[in-house]
């Protein structure tokens, strides 16, 4: 019977587990534990890191997971590398479920930068109102441009402060509209957003908030993923999943 990995933390992830568990499939969700109040899963969930390459080897080994289904965020990087190489060494079917990335259309206005410290290189120049709608894990690198007001939106308040000279913190959780992102936007009086191409629809609101008010995009591209099957939808992940138990 086949005993499934999620690497989760993404929508797309949850939506697969209950999928899984509607099929009665053996499956994990496995969350990296940055969140704090995780939605509740359908089928059984761990929290934490693996401990690198070795100690997702040794994981799959033990638990004798059959199949691995990337479906962590598409900036994950460093786990999507180590997923990638486990899944090489112990032989485990492996996948990624990752949403399409988002694609300029008429009335963006985007400036493409390779990484976070090209964002905050970009940001060189006059103080703007700037939203920075990168989770919470790499805001402290823009106080290196300490002549902007940022304006960030968390999912949990955090334990310290962000080393923000000028910042106001929003906590909210989403899927966010695009009506009250355009609000929060006018509120604040935002000249421009700072965005990781996440791709989807869940964190579209502001991009297309962005659109509506004519408003510059910072727009940080992928990191390049591992070579591996590719699919975006849980559809996909379950046909891939029926043809590799039946080995085809």
């Amino acid at each position: 019977m086949s005993n499934i990995l999620i690497l989760g933390g993404t929508t797309e992830a949850s939506a697969l587990a209950a999928a899984l568990a509607e099929r009665g499939a053996r499956a994990v969700l496995s969350y990296a534990g940055r969140t704090e109040r995780p939605r509740a899963q359908p089928v059984p969930v761990r929290v934490g890191g693996f401990g690198g390459i070795a100690g997702l080897v040794r994981y799959l080994r033990e638990e004798g997971v059959t199949h691995l289904v990337d479906a962590t965020h598409p900036f994950a990087a460093t786990m999507s590398s180590h997923a990638a190489a486990a899944a090489r060494e112990v032989g485990v079917q492996h996948i990624m479920l990752t949403r399409p990335p988002w694609i300029a259309v008429e009335g963006d206005r985007w400036t493409h930068v390779p990484d976070i410290a090209g964002a905050v290189a970009a940001l060189d120049g006059h103080g703007r109102n700037v939203m920075l709608a990168l989770g919470r894990m790499h805001v402290d690198a823009f106080a290196a441009q300490p002549q902007h007001h940022y304006l960030l939106r968390f999912v949990d308040r955090p334990d310290v402060a962000p080393g923000l000279p000028r910042h106001a913190l929003v906590i909210d959780r989403g899927p966010f509209t695009v009506e009250g992102d355009i609000r929060l936007m006018r509120d604040h009086g935002i000249d421009c957003v700072v965005s990781k191409n996440a791709g989807g629809s869940g964190a579209e609101a502001k991009i297309v908030a962005a659109r509506t008010l004519g408003l510059p995009v910072l727009m940080i591209d992928r990191p390049p993923a591992p070579a591996t099957q590719v699919k975006h939808d849980v559809a996909g992940v379950l046909q891939w999943l029926g043809h590799a138990e039946r080995g085809v």
